[in-house]
């Protein structure tokens, strides 16, 4: 019995001393800061999807102006230049997001174990589980801009893409 008292005193003393170092903030402030940078990340990412679909929509859809000038001509030669770099750029955005959902994963896991010490512990899964349906819509619509402009991407590019959003998704399944 005086080992478990022994013990209890130790982790209740690990316990306070991980309470106060963590708490100068409060939870919810690194909560609601950490949902408000994803959410930021997801717009970003929702708007390159859209700038994608423009830019692949407006060449096919210019010709020449009314008064018979190519007014297109300078726009319809700088897209398919444009089109990979936003790509990328969508991509990165993706991957940045991905790591976000998998830290806030690994916390979660952190968290449950910690409970099993005593800790607080919040079991809603909603949020968490939110983030990756969100996440997982914007890939698969970014996934579907890559694949129609494959051919503007070219038979180099195409595979690493491919590759990268490949990564994108089994690691947030398999996490």
């Amino acid at each position: 019995l005086r080992l478990v008292a022994v013990l209890k005193a130790i982790l209740e003393g690990e316990k306070a001393a991980v309470l106060k170092r963590d708490h100068h903030l409060p939870l919810s402030f690194h909560r609601r800061q950490e949902e408000l940078k994803f959410s930021l990340g997801l717009q970003r990412l929702q708007h390159h999807v859209r700038e994608i679909q423009a830019l692949r929509d407006s060449p096919a859809g210019e010709g020449p102006g009314q008064d018979g000038s190519l007014l297109a001509s300078p726009m319809a030669s700088a897209a398919p230049q444009e089109l990979p770099t936003l790509i990328l750029e969508a991509v990165k955005e993706l991957e940045a997001a991905k790591q976000q959902v998998l830290k806030r994963i690994q916390i979660w896991k952190r968290q449950q174990q910690l409970a099993g010490n005593g800790a607080l512990f919040e079991e809603n899964l909603a949020p968490l589980q939110k983030r990756c349906e969100s996440l997982v819509e914007v890939y698969f619509q970014l996934h579907q801009q890559v694949m129609a402009a494959s051919a503007e991407l070219g038979a180099e590019v195409l595979p690493r893409l491919l590759e990268r959003f490949n990564e994108v998704l089994s690691s947030l399944v398999k996490r």
